[in-house]
C-alpha cells in the first residue's frame, strides 16, 4: 500500500490477538507432530512459530524453546537450510557472530540465498565492517526492494549517516508495505519515533509512538520506548509506573536497571537498589551459563549504576572481542576512562569516531574524556557536536 493514512485507517488486531493466534498455532503443531514426530516440514514449522513468538514476547524462556527445537531438529536430521538459517538468525540476536557465520556454512548452498545474505550485511555491520554492510544492503535492495532492507539501510545512515535520510528510508519502507503488514508499519514508527527521540525532537517522537501504538496496540517494545521518553521529559512517576506494568508483562533485567534509574531520578533511592540488585543477579546468571547477550549491559550497569572500574573493563573486553564495533567500543572506552585506564581509553574512543558515529552520547563522553587528558580543543569541539546533535542528550535515556 502506497498510503501512510490508508496503513494508519486499517484497524487489524494487535499484540495480544497476534500472540494468541501464535499459541494456538504452536499448540495445533504440537499435537501433530505427537503423532507423527518425524515430520521434518512440521517440526520445521513449530521451530519457526517459536521464534515468532520468541520475537514478539521478548521472553528468554520462549527463545529457549526455539533453541531447544532446532537443536533436536539438527540432532534427528542433520542441517537443512531452512533450519541452519532459522539458527543462524538466533544466534546473530544472542551476539553469538561467530557462531551465525557457521550456522550459514553448514550448508553448502545456503550463503548465496538472499535471505542468508541479508544476514551476512547484518554481521558485517555488526562486526565492524560499515561500508561492507551497506553496499552489500544496497545491492540487495537493487535485487528486491523489501521493507525490511530499506530499513536495514535506514539503520545505517541513523547510525552512520544523515538522520533525514535515515527517516526517509523509513518512509519510503512504510509504502512499501501492504495492508495487511500493520505490526512492521508498526515497528518503521517506532524507529522514526526513536530517531527524532535521539535528536532531541521529542514532539515528533510522540507523534510517531503514537503512530506505532495505533497500528499494532499493546505491543511492549512500544510502552519501552514511551516509558523512556516520559522520563526525559521528566514525567518520572508516569513512566515508572509504566515500567513496573512492562516488567509484570515482560521480565527483561534491562527493564528493571532503568525503573532503578528511574526512582533514582525520583528521589526513591531505596526502592532503586532493589531494582538494581534484581537486574545485576539476571545479567550475571546469564553470564554464568555461558551466555553473552547482557555482557554490554554489564559494562552500562558498572559503568553508570554501581561505579566499579575493574568489572566495567572485565565485560567490555569480553564483548569487544565478540563484536568489535562503534557500540563496543565506546563502551570499552567509558569502562578504560572509570577504571582510570586514560591512554587506552582514547584509543578506543578515537576508534570509535573513526567509524563516523554520529551519536551526541558519544560525542559527548569524548568531550569528556578529551577534557580529561588535556586537549581542551578537542573537548570543546565534541561538546559543541553532542548539542548539535542532540540538545537533550542529557535527558533521561535507557540502555537497550
Amino acid at each position: 500500500m502506497s498510503s501512510q493514512a490508508g496503513l494508519r485507517a486499517t484497524q487489524l488486531p494487535g499484540f495480544a490477538e497476534e500472540s494468541a493466534r501464535v499459541e494456538m498455532d504452536i499448540s495445533a503443531l504440537e499435537k501433530l507432530l505427537h503423532a507423527h514426530p518425524r515430520d521434518l516440514e512440521q517440526r520445521l514449522r513449530l521451530a519457526y512459530r517459536l521464534f515468532h513468538r520468541a520475537s514478539l514476547t521478548g521472553r528468554i524462556e520462549h527463545f529457549a524453546a526455539v533453541e531447544v527445537a532446532v537443536r533436536e531438529i539438527l540432532d534427528d536430521f542433520g542441517p537443512k537450510e531452512d533450519l541452519c538459517l532459522l539458527k543462524a538468525n538466533l544466534d546473530l540476536r544472542f551476539h553469538r557472530l561467530a557462531q551465525s557465520r557457521v550456522d550459514l556454512e553448514m550448508c553448502a548452498l545456503l550463503p548465496g540465498r538472499f535471505e542468508a545474505r541479508v544476514l551476512l550485511a547484518d554481521l558485517d555491520f555488526q562486526e565492524g565492517r560499515y561500508e561492507t554492510a551497506r553496499l552489500g544492503l544496497e545491492r540487495l535492495i537493487a535485487e528486491d526492494l523489501t521493507w525490511d532492507n530499506l530499513a536495514r539501510l535506514a539503520h545505517w545512515k541513523s547510525k552512520l549517516g544523515d538522520a533525514a535520510e535515515a527517516d526517509a528510508l523509513y518512509a519510503q519502507a512504510e509504502d512499501v508495505l501492504t495492508a495487511k503488514q500493520m505490526r512492521g508499519y508498526s515497528w518503521l514508527e517506532l524507529q522514526r519515533g526513536v530517531l527524532a527521540f535521539t535528536h532531541g525532537d521529542y514532539r515528533r517522537a510522540w507523534k510517531h509512538y503514537g503512530r506505532a501504538e495505533e497500528a499494532y496496540p499493546g505491543h511492549w517494545h512500544t510502552d519501552e520506548h514511551v516509558a523512556e521518553l516520559m522520563a526525559a521529559e521528566g514525567r518520572f512517576e508516569e513512566a515508572a509506573a509504566l515500567l513496573r506494568d512492562l516488567i509484570a508483562r515482560v521480565p527483561k533485567p534491562e527493564l528493571r536497571q532503568a525503573l532503578g534509574e528511574i526512582y533514582l531520578l525520583a528521589g526513591r533511592a531505596e526502592e532503586a537498589e532493589a531494582f538494581f540488585d534484581s537486574a545485576l543477579k539476571i545479567y550475571l546468571q546469564s553470564a554464568h551459563r555461558d551466555e553473552v547477550h547482557y555482557f554490554h549491559h554489564l559494562v552500562d550497569f558498572y559503568t553508570d549504576v554501581r561505579p566499579d572500574g575493574a568489572e566495567a573493563v572485565r565485560w567490555a573486553r569480553k564483548d569487544v572481542e565478540l563484536r568489535s564495533n562503534f557500540s563496543t567500543q565506546a563502551a570499552m572506552a567509558r569502562a578504560l576512562f572509570q577504571n582510570q585506564q586514560l591512554s587506552e581509553a582514547m584509543e578506543y574512543i578515537r576508534q570509535t569516531l573513526a567509524s563516523g558515529v554520529r551519536d551526541a552520547g558519544t560525542f559527548s563522553f569524548a568531550s569528556t574524556l578529551f577534557e580529561a587528558t588535556g586537549d581542551i580543543s578537542g573537548s570543546e569541539r565534541f561538546a559543541a557536536a553532542a548539542l548539535q546533535t542532540n540538545p537533550k542528550h542529557r535527558n533521561f535515556h535507557m540502555h537497550h
